[in-house]
């Protein structure tokens, strides 16, 4: 035999031991195992209430994304060398149970590393939040929206997983210690480096009902991740908002977006419930074309991942303060027109300036307009000094579609 024959053979696996690239890949997938299971918990587990721990609790999640990333790699580098590859037979198929046990385990564990970090990873992806990936890539993936139900699910799914993954993890570093201080043979030994002294084998058994048990547990683990979240978010309680009176239009359809900059990154979201009493004159009286008053129930808000973080005591405080009020004079400008006024929000209230353009087609009329606001004015997020962690102006957006009303 060359010694390139001898080197092909030393990488690839035999019915008697694994090669080197085999042996290569299960030990990467246990160092990131190992790694990223502890570095997830203490992610969760860090406190936000300064900047600093803020900080910190984004750079341990982006590490904890990062490197789930390259063990989903690495995790299809190992199953596709293994599709190629002949498996070492086990050393005692005369041990059924036993053998049947590792079969499902084994299988268990080569769906967990795909599912686990797969789901973190459109869990990811569906959300606006904070802790980016630090690969030049993977912020978002095809076919998956942002979507707050999509997160759901993909977290539910990332945390039962896990759960598998462990148990999994601990059947197998039993197995393999059994292996080595009770049956004392060469299972263990033929996945460390180096050469595995050849052992008398039997032919294995199918994987058939391994792999159906293994089929069954992570159809129960979906099924299991589906109950968690449920068929729809239960939507948060709101403040019961004041119906439109004096206005001479109502609002048909529209949005109330804000969008802001955590760590660098652009979070967008919206409020579900607001109003909008609406009293405008194409043409104006003393300079004025009308007025406005919008309500807004804070509760109602989404941003994504970090909305429980929004709407808590340092930011939106919406149980103290569940309902905003802007109140202006709506103002011909150079172009379009301006809202000018004042907006009520956490206990402060502060001047504001809201230019919008307006297309009246007969008694329908859109409006688009857009302004900045220094959450810093509100109190909001006082801890976070730091704008590179959370910038100081937070962007508010407003698109809707307005009925004249008629006599």
């Amino acid at each position: 035999m060359s010694m390139t024959d001898t080197a092909a053979a030393a990488l690839g696996n035999t019915r008697a031991s694994y090669g080197g690239v085999a042996k290569t890949f299960h030990w990467l997938t246990a160092l990131l195992i190992l790694t990223l299971i502890p570095l997830g918990l203490v992610a969760h587990e860090w406190p936000y209430d300064t900047a600093d721990q803020l900080a910190v609790k984004a750079r341990l999640f982006s590490l904890h994304k990062t490197l789930g990333v390259l063990a989903f790699f690495v995790a299809l580098g190992r199953i596709l060398w293994a599709l190629i590859q002949p498996r070492p037979h086990p050393l005692h198929p005369e041990r059924r149970g036993e053998t049947l046990l590792a079969e499902i385990v084994h299988w268990s564990l080569y769906a967990a590393i795909v599912v686990v970090p797969l789901s973190g990873w459109i869990m990811h992806a569906a959300s606006e939040g904070f802790a980016p990936i630090l690969w030049p890539l993977g912020q978002s993936l095809p076919l998956v929206p942002k979507s707050t139900m999509v997160e759901a699910y993909a977290g539910a799914t990332h945390w039962v997983f896990t759960k598998v993954l462990i148990a999994a993890l601990i059947l197998h570093v039993a197995g393999a210690l059994k292996h080595a201080m009770v049956d004392r043979d060469a299972t263990l030994a033929r996945m460390l480096p180096g050469r595995t002294p050849a052992q008398a084998r039997a032919p294995e058994l199918g994987h058939a009902p391994a792999a159906i048990a293994a089929a069954a547990i992570y159809a129960l683990g979906f099924g299991a991740a589906y109950a968690l979240v449920g068929p729809e978010p239960q939507a948060r309680a709101t403040p019961e908002l004041a119906a439109a009176q004096t206005g001479n239009w109502t609002v048909q359809e529209g949005t109330l977006g804000i969008q802001v900059r955590q760590f660098g990154n652009t979070v967008e979201g919206s409020f579900a419930d607001w109003t909008a009493d609406i009293a405008f004159a194409e043409e104006p009286t003393d300079g004025r074309h009308g007025d406005v008053t919008v309500q807004v129930a804070i509760p109602s808000l989404t941003l994504g991942s970090v909305t429980s973080q929004a709407l808590g005591a340092d930011y939106f405080a919406a149980e103290e303060h569940p309902t905003a009020t802007f109140q202006a004079e709506i103002l011909p400008a150079e172009t379009g027109y301006v809202a000018e006024g004042t907006l009520a929000l956490r206990g402060a209230t502060v001047p504001v300036t809201l230019p919008f353009t307006l297309d009246l087609d007969g008694d329908t009329a859109t409006m688009s307009g857009a302004t900045t606001l220094d959450r810093r004015n509100f109190d909001i997020g006082a801890g976070q000094t730091d704008p590179d962690t959370l910038a100081f102006g937070v962007d508010v957006t407003v698109d809707l579609t307005a009925q004249r009303a008629t006599d």
